[in-house]
C-alpha cells in the first residue's frame, strides 16, 4: 500500500547517516541498525543522501549504494525518501536509481554551482522530476534569496508535493506559504530547536539528525508541536541544545561529527567524517558531548 507522503512530511524526516569503516569506506549494513531504532521510536519518514549522510562527500556509485540500502533497511515500514542533486545529470540518475530501489519520494538539494540561476533552477527540477517518472519531489531550501516568484514556479510543478525550509528567515518562510498552493507541505528543515518558530507561521513537521542516536527526543517534541503544547516543546529542545550547539560550531562544520562521534560515545561507532567536515572533535566540544550523553542517559 502506497504511503500518504504529504501526510508523513508533517511528521519528523530523519536524516540518516552514512556509516564508514575502519579504512573510510562506506558500510551500508551498519546503518540497519539505527533505522531499526527510529522506526521503533515513531519516526515518520527516513531521508537517505541527505547532509547529516553527507551526500556531497560521497561518489554517485556510493549514493546509489546507500539509498539501495536504505531502502532494504526500511523494508516498506514507513516511506523512505531520497537524496538527489549535483548536477543535472547525476541528479537525474540519482533520481531513476532511488525510484528503482524503492524511493517514495525525492529530496532535491540545492544545486551548489555558482552560477545558477532562478530559473535555471525552475528546469533542474523539472529535469529531475521528468526521470524520476512521477515520484512526488520535496524541496531541500537553503536559499531564500531566489525569491518568492521563483518559490511559486517551483511549488507549481506538478511533482513537487513539499518543501524542506532550512534557511532561518521565518517571515519568508510565513510569506512563501501565502504565496503557494495550500496542497504543498511545508518542513522545518533547520531540525528541533527551529521547529517551534516555523510551526508558529504554518510548517509542519521537522527534519532531524538526532534520530541518528536519541528518536525518542525528536518524537516527544514533535507530539508536543502537534498538541500546540509550545513550553513543554521547548523545554525538550532545551534538554537536547548542547548537542546542536555543537554541531553548530566550526561554520556547521562540526554538524555531522557530532552526529558520528556521539554515535560512537554510545557504542554504535558509525566512522568518521570525510573532509573537509571537521573530524575528529575538539577536546572542548567532546567534553560537552559526554556530559550531553550522560545528563540524558542516551545509549543505543
Amino acid at each position: 500500500m502506497p504511503h500518504d507522503i504529504r501526510k508523513s512530511l508533517t511528521g519528523i524526516s530523519g536524516i540518516l547517516v552514512t556509516p564508514y569503516d575502519a579504512a573510510g569506506e562506506i558500510d551500508p549494513a551498519r546503518q540497519k541498525g539505527i533505522v531499526d531504532k527510529a522506526i521503533a521510536a515513531g519516526v515518520h519518514i527516513l531521508v537517505a543522501n541527505g547532509n547529516t549522510g553527507e551526500f556531497y562527500a560521497l561518489t554517485v556509485e556510493e549514493a546509489e549504494t546507500m539509498v539501495k540500502a536504505s531502502a532494504e533497511h526500511i523494508a516498506g515500514r514507513i516511506p523512505l525518501l531520497g537524496g538527489v542533486g549535483r548536477g543535472v545529470r547525476d541528479a537525474c540518475r540519482l533520481a531513476k536509481v532511488s525510484r528503482e530501489a524503492g524511493a517514495s519520494a525525492l529530496m532535491i538539494h540545492q544545486p551548489p554551482d555558482p552560477f545558477s540561476s532562478p530559473r535555471g533552477l525552475v528546469d533542474y527540477v523539472r529535469a529531475v522530476g521528468d526521470a524520476a517518472e512521477g515520484l512526488p519531489l520535496v524541496l531541500y531550501l537553503r536559499n531564500d534569496a531566489i525569491g518568492i516568484k521563483t518559490i511559486r514556479e517551483l511549488c507549481e510543478l506538478p511533482a513537487v508535493v513539499g518543501v524542506k525550509w532550512a534557511t532561518p528567515n521565518a517571515m519568508r518562510l510565513a510569506e512563501a506559504i501565502s504565496a503557494t498552493s495550500s496542497d504543498i507541505v511545508w518542513v522545518g528543515g533547520l531540525a528541533e530547536t527551529w521547529a517551534p518558530v516555523f510551526y508558529s507561521v504554518g510548517a509542519r513537521g521537522f527534519t532531524s539528525g538526532l534520530i541518528n542516536l536519541w528518536p525518542e527526543q525528536s518524537v516527544a517534541i514533535h507530539t508536543a508541536l502537534e498538541a500546540g503544547q509550545y513550553a513543554e516543546a521547548n523545554r525538550l529542545i532545551a534538554q537536547m541544545k548542547a548537542f546542536e550547539d555543537v554541531r553548530a560550531e566550526e561554520l556547521n562544520g562540526t554538524n555531522v561529527t557530532g552526529v558520528k562521534a556521539a554515535l560512537a560515545a554510545i557504542g554504535y561507532d558509525c566512522g568518521a567524517t570525510r573532509a573537509p567536515s571537521a573530524w575528529p572533535l575538539t577536546a572542548a566540544q567532546q567534553s560537552t558531548l559526554r556530559a550531553f550523553i550522560e545528563a540524558n542517559n542516551i545509549r543505543f
